[in-house]
């Protein structure tokens, strides 16, 4: 089990980005925790060996907020070894004029710099990293990085194999009757498409029996709508997933949300997992009246 885990220590300076890092990492659908203290991570790893492919990708912060217990992360990091568990180290670091900008930017004090300029403490932080710098697999400058640009350097190098699992594509269906969802990223409209509200045997079936997906799909219209709809969605995705994007919220909507939207969904759940996609599926107001 221990070699189908993907396990990232996150270290480095004060105000180098780790906080952008973790999120980055969580977009990417690892299991993260900022700030552990080092003793637990051994532990945790065990756990995660444990959790029978549940926890199989793990994301952890561990720095000099952790005080006296940070100075346990060496001996942590042997545990991890001598149980067989491999880990990789990023450590984020930027120069002293970037990091004293940043830390005047946000108000905030530096944690070693309580008697002492920012200056003075982060002189005092490199000389304590500068061990576990050393063993670190990548190091990542961030001076000149925007926060878009460091989570396009991590997901570059610890993304999944396929790109399109950097993003999860919700499909919902929904009726307009009831109100957008107010999470759509797309929103689509099919009210145009012939109604199976209006064929009485149709009428208490939803979009997921085989007669009202008959009908829906039945006329020339729906084919050639569906069609559009997917060359759109199949090129606005990949850009999506440039731009860094985590989730994207696809609503279709018919007047009650029982028939013609549930029936598109369906469909394109299909073409769209076809491709790879992560996606998942909710059928929103298909039970109300």
């Amino acid at each position: 089990m221990l070699e189908n885990i993907r396990f990232v220590l996150i270290t480095g300076l004060s105000g180098a980005g780790k906080s952008q890092a973790i999120r980055s990492f969580e977009d990417l659908g690892y299991f993260c925790i900022d700030n552990l203290p080092p003793m637990l991570i051994p532990k945790f790893a065990e756990l995660a060996a444990h959790s029978e492919g549940k926890i199989n990708r793990i994301a952890l912060v561990s720095d000099i907020r952790g005080g006296e217990f940070f100075d346990s992360l060496h001996e942590a990091l042997q545990m991890l070894e001598e149980i067989g568990f491999d880990y990789e180290i990023i450590f984020l670091e930027a120069d002293d004029e970037a990091l004293i900008r940043r830390f005047k930017e946000t108000r905030r004090r530096h944690p070693l710099a309580a008697k002492g300029s920012i200056a003075e403490g982060i002189k005092e932080e490199k000389r304590l990293l500068a061990q576990i710098r050393s063993k670190a697999d990548k190091i990542i400058d961030t001076t000149m990085l925007t926060p878009h640009q460091l989570k396009e350097e991590i997901t570059s190098l610890y993304a999944p194999d396929s790109e399109q699992e950097n993003i999860l594509i919700t499909l919902v269906a929904f009726g307009f009757k009831y109100g957008i969802p107010l999470d759509a990223d797309l929103v689509f409209d099919v009210r145009f498409l012939p109604n199976p509200h209006y064929v009485e045997q149709l009428r208490p079936l939803t979009g997921n029996s085989e007669e009202v997906k008959e009908y829906v799909w039945k006329w020339a219209i729906t084919h050639k709508f569906f069609q559009k709809l997917v060359d759109m969605i199949q090129f606005l995705v990949p850009c999506y997933i440039k731009e860094g994007k985590p989730q994207l919220v696809i609503a279709i909507g018919c007047t009650g949300g029982k028939h013609r939207s549930v029936s598109i969904v369906n469909e394109l759940e299909k073409i769209l997992k076809g491709k790879n996609y992560r996606v998942v599926k909710e059928n929103r107001d298909i039970h109300k009246s």
